[in-house]
């Protein structure tokens, strides 16, 4: 009886133990992490805020030159993904992130001496180049001190960058330009770029200051405690059945998971470039309302990934929770693409694709973890990620051209549907890809 009470209770303090390291690391790690990843995303979706002030500056700005540019930018990101990932497993977190942070703030500051679609592409590439690398590189690093089962409700916080990018690209942008305006001879959208794009080069010297590489090097861990880690990333290590990069990209498994991620990239995407643009559209004139009304469904979406992603990890299924919710994102971009003169109902229904489409996003990035380790994951995670990317590429050139042909958004926005029912499609499919594959799936 003894002894069965010990086991119990020692059971028990372990069970607390793993459970105040990983409270410990996550208040170390997340809250710098979630601020990095903010300022990426707001340096992503801003210049679709910027757009409406910028158009009237620099008149060649048109419609189809505004998609192109703004999907350049995830073009050249695409391309140096896998690269940057591999470079980062070698050299070390702390080196790449720093880099990458330092040159793309410097570079989304340069936005504000856009005076052509020349300049324009020019610099939107050299911040993809700049930027590459970022979003895999802080999901393969957060692979290093989380295990698998814990992945989802850390990327349900991680994640929240999206939505508050989305809001501060909206809000404060509207604000920042009102406020500055003609300011020093300025326009207002020029001090938004350079407002919004210093602060990352400060944002890398506090992350070369206080994040360590791995949880080995983390000073502020104690020897049980990088045991506790160790320990549970070694449970995730031993589930996982691909450990080369190069084993990685014969797996079909990368294949369907990459085409369901870049259906819910363009989903993303869509709306992130284009929510200003489809309000002006319905009568909204103000700028600052555009930015309120922009918020909105973004500051719904917060607690909407935040449940999502602790149901998945308390249930331990992926599949349904990002399937679901692709289904409810292309519901409510059709119901949005056919009520455009009802603006209530139109905006009711890109509030609940909006919400939908990033808790998709959120679940979907616990599952590549169950399955590659080592190299695979560097690479897999990089290509996936690349793939997935080019969504931010398609998505506004495929809306900017639409638009400009037809006048109207409604047709960009049903090809980003028929995109989402691929990605639907892909999860459905990817158990029984894994099952052929032999290799174990979460459920």
């Amino acid at each position: 009886m003894s002894t069965t009470s010990n086991r119990v209770n020692n059971g028990h303090l372990a069970s607390v133990s793993e459970q105040s390291v990983f409270r410990k690391v996550n208040r170390r790690l997340l809250p710098i992490l979630l601020l990095c990843y903010t300022f990426a995303y707001l340096d992503r979706v801003n210049i679709g805020f910027a757009k409406l002030h910028m158009q009237e500056d620099v008149p060649l700005l048109t419609e189809a030159v505004f998609g192109i540019g703004a999907g350049l930018f995830f073009l050249a990101y695409a391309c140096l993904e896998i690269p940057s990932n591999l470079l980062m497993h070698k050299v070390g977190a702390r080196r790449t992130i720093t880099r990458i942070m330092i040159l793309w703030g410097l570079t989304s500051s340069s936005m504000m001496f856009v005076r052509d679609e020349t300049s324009f592409y020019i610099l939107r590439i050299l911040l993809g180049i700049f930027e590459a690398g970022f979003a895999p590189g802080i999901i393969l690093y957060l692979t290093y001190w989380y295990p698998a089962r814990r992945m989802a409700a850390v990327m349900g916080i991680y994640m929240l960058a999206g939505p508050i990018g989305s809001i501060l690209g909206s809000g404060v942008s509207a604000a920042i330009i009102a406020a500055t305006d003609n300011l020093g001879g300025l326009a207002g959208w020029q001090w938004m770029f350079v407002i919004q794009g210093l602060p990352c080069v400060l944002l890398g010297y506090i992350f070369w200051k206080s994040m360590a590489d791995r949880p080995a090097d983390a000073h502020w861990l104690t020897d049980q405690e990088k045991s506790v880690v160790a320990k549970a990333i070694d449970e995730t290590a031993a589930g996982q059945t691909t450990h080369k990069f190069i084993d990685a990209l014969r797996e079909p498994s990368v294949y369907v998971m990459a085409a369901a991620y870049f259906g819910i990239m363009c989903g993303i995407y869509a709306v992130s470039f284009w929510l200003p643009t489809i309000l002006k559209d319905n009568g909204v004139q103000s700028t600052f309302v555009i930015g309120m009304l922009t918020a909105i469904p973004y500051i719904l979406t917060i607690p909407a990934m935040i449940l999502l992603s602790r149901s998945s990890d308390r249930h331990q299924e992926r599949k349904w929770h990002a399937v679901v919710p692709s289904l409810v994102a292309a519901a409510g971009l059709t119901v949005a693409a056919f009520t455009a003169s009802n603006f209530v109902l139109s905006f009711v229904a890109l509030c609940i694709a909006v919400c939908a489409v990033w808790g998709a996003y959120t679940v979907f990035w616990a599952v590549p973890s169950h399955h590659f380790g080592g190299t695979a994951a560097v690479g897999g995670i990089a290509f996936i990620n690349t793939i997935g990317i080019l969504g931010g590429f398609v998505a506004p050139t495929i809306m900017g051209f639409v638009r400009e042909a037809t006048g109207s958004t409604q047709g960009g926005l049903l090809t980003m549907v028929g995109l989402l029912f691929m990605s639907v499609a892909a999860l459905l499919f990817l158990p029984t890809v894994l099952r052929n594959r032999k290799i174990e799936v979460a459920p």
